[in-house]
């Protein structure tokens, strides 16, 4: 054991491990017995491939590079692939994010176009696939742009169909139905085939705000009748709907408060935690009906588990296992066996993806007949000793006016070194983005980065967050920049008062709605010695003008309130025009492709701050969208993160190349 200060402590959690190891697996589904699902490939520039899991357990990538499954619908994207068995060979519909058409793949061939390329503003975008090969055709949504603008745009179901005549004929996809709202979801099929369902909803309002379930029925010649709502409103949010196998409706809704699961509109399973979440990407899934009856959800409160729910009770019964936290994708293979024989008791397979605070997130099978749950694919595999992992603490501190904060704090943890007695650790606050988003529970190569050098980290699910009920996500109605900035200094001022952190080294840090609550804290308080800044908001009167895309380009009515209304309030709160208030030194990280926030925020930002006397670095990445992808983009961000804290807070991390702070 080593005593060593904090901040230098030797560590094998270098950028690069960290780098190989960022992103998850998505999108789970089973393509006749197999299991596929997407994956990510951070040093083949920042690409995703679908894998494939043969019945011998062996996992293959069926798209070599430069395919590139993800689809940019609302830019966020959302379920690009969808897949069956035909004569027992595997037949595969995908989005290649290059182009945005989608493609047909057979085992043997190479990929076959299915849509026209779009040569209009961003073009033509499909998501949220579902293959129907008995009518020779796959639905989705489509998302086609009018004009060069980013709100020229229109999404509608529709039908592509798979011999590939649309490939070059814009004309040949059928418009399922009539243009009715600004945003919708897949549409999903009975199982007779009479009826259909779909989500919708309009500005201003966000998916997790209100939304409508609509049901039509399914016409002789493939389109659909006139649709009627039978659930949802401006304040009730429906986040997914399906048919289960007698043809009864489920969805998950918010009437209550919580994310709870209907049949035809009865409750199934009144509980004060959520079955659903924000659907921040279409075709997230948290619930699958199963063959029986039966359906599997992802369910908590904070942490998600996974579990069975029996619709004539009531009750959930969780899967066993490590697991803590499940991700927002679920499949459901039929009454048969992973081997093609028909299964003992009428058990169906689950696939999801879980993680914990020692794991990664990996492909997880649950079989409903034995309850027996074990991992299948992307398993996870220790990069270095897990003793080096973080040991995180749930925690709930005190905010403003009594109200509670959630929160994981992640001590500095290294079993080689301590700090002297007498040394008190810096910490890191940790804004995460959305901001109706959440920190999950689960080993974070990143933050193991810091905690194995001596820096502590505090992840806040502050007022807004989800998975905490409704009233919890409202609570930044017209308040963000405020209430995100005071629960996140009310976390950093407790763990210093506590004796937890050093009171004079705190930082925060934050990406997307996180940058911007990295901002506005260095902008409006005292608490932080530095911050680091990733792809932000900080214009909110540009962001309101067009600088963003058609998804959010009204969300800050919600978050702030109406900018007709109150002008002087976006002016207020947006840390570009308060610039002579940032003393703090800070990293300042964006991506150039940018088109959620896009980089001439952050370039007026740079512009107010020249002359200032302010340390500060400004590294722009080429290739680099909202959210970094590429193993080289991810390696720099990190040690110029660290360097900055070294700098500032006296630290001497070995090996870490220096940052150039301007002035």
């Amino acid at each position: 054991m080593q005593t060593l200060a904090y901040g230098s402590w030797p560590s094998p959690v270098d950028a690069a491990l960290a780098a190989a190891h960022d992103g998850h697996p998505e999108y789970v589904g089973f393509v006749g017995d197999e299991a596929w699902w997407t994956e990510p490939r951070p040093t083949e520039g920042g690409r995703r491939t679908l894998v494939r899991r043969h019945h011998d357990g062996r996992e293959e990538p069926v798209l070599p590079a430069p395919w590139n499954v993800r689809t940019r619908v609302i830019e966020y994207g959302g379920q690009p692939w969808a897949g069956t068995s035909r004569d027992g060979r595997p037949l595969v519909v995908f989005a290649h994010f290059d182009d945005q058409r989608l493609y047909r793949w057979e085992p043997g061939g190479e990929p076959v176009p299915l849509t026209p390329a779009g040569a209009v503003g961003g073009g033509l975008r499909w998501a949220d696939p579902v293959l129907l090969p008995e009518r020779g055709e796959v639905w989705c949504v489509l998302e086609e742009f009018t004009g060069d603008g980013p709100s020229e745009v229109r999404r509608i179901p529709a039908a592509v169909p798979l011999d590939g005549s649309a490939a070059q004929d814009r004309s040949a996809v059928r418009e399922l139905a009539a243009e009715r709202h600004r945003f919708v979801t897949g549409p999903k099929l009975s199982p007779d085939g009479r009826r259909v369902c779909w989500i919708g909803w309009d500005h201003p309002r966000m998916p997790w705000d209100g939304t409508d379930l609509l049901l039509a029925d399914v016409r002789p010649d493939g389109t659909f009748d006139t649709p009627r709502t039978v659930a949802g409103g401006p304040e009730e949010s429906i986040c997914q709907a399906d048919f289960a196998a007698d043809g009864s409706l489920l969805w998950a809704s918010d009437r209550t408060g919580w994310w709870n699961l209907y049949r035809d509109g009865e409750p199934l399973c009144r509980r004060e935690e959520e079955f659903g979440g924000p659907l921040w990407k279409i075709g997230h899934r948290w619930f699958a009906p199963l063959p029986d009856g039966l359906i599997a959800v992802v369910h908590g409160r904070g942490a998600t588990a996974l579990g069975i729910l029996d619709p004539e009770t009531g009750e959930v019964v969780d899967a066993a296992g490590p697991w803590t936290e499940f991700a927002p994708t679920l499949a459901v293979s039929g009454e048969r066996s992973e081997m093609g024989v028909p299964s003992l008791g009428g058990s169906a397979r689950v696939a999801a993806v879980g993680a914990s605070p020692r794991t990664a997130y990996e492909v997880v099978e649950l079989n409903t007949g034995t309850g027996h749950a074990r991992v299948i694919g992307a398993g996870h595999d220790d990069a270095v000793d897990p003793v080096h992992y973080p040991e995180p603490q749930i925690r709930t501190f005190t905010g403003p006016d009594g109200r509670e904060i959630h929160a994981h704090v992640y001590p500095p943890h290294n079993p080689g070194c301590a700090a002297p007695d007498s040394e008190r650790p810096p910490y890191v606050v940790w804004a995460h983005g959305g901001p109706t988003g959440r920190s999950p529970l689960v080993l974070d190569l990143e933050i193991a980065y810091f905690t194995s050098r001596g820096i502590g980290v505090a992840e806040v699910n502050y007022g807004g967050s989800a998975g905490y009920g409704r009233e919890y996500r409202n609570r930044l109605r017209e308040q963000w920049g405020v209430v995100d900035v005071e629960d996140c200094a009310a976390v950093a001022l407790a763990l210093a008062d506590e004796g937890t952190a050093d009171r004079a080294r705190l930082a925060v840090r934050g990406g997307s709605a996180g940058g911007w609550t990295t901002a506005a804290s260095l902008a409006t308080t005292d608490v932080y010695a530095c911050g680091t800044i990733i792809y932000p908001v900080l214009d909110l009167a540009g962001w309101a003008s067009g600088e963003t895309h058609d998804f959010e380009s009204r969300y800050l009515e919600t978050l702030v309130g109406p900018y007709d209304e109150v002008p002087a309030r976006y002016a207020e709160r947006s840390p570009v025009e308060h610039a002579d208030r940032i003393t703090a030194p800070f990293l300042l990280l964006q991506g150039l492709d940018d088109v959620i926030c896009p980089p001439a925020q952050s370039e007026r930002l740079m512009a107010r701050m020249a002359g200032r006397d302010v340390p500060h670095a400004y590294i722009a990445f080429e290739g680099e969208g909202h959210g970094f992808r590429r193993a080289d983009t991810m390696v720099r961000a990190l040690e110029a993160e660290l360097s900055l804290y070294a700098q500032v807070f006296g630290l001497h991390p070995p090996g870490v190349p220096r940052l150039e702070l301007e002035k």
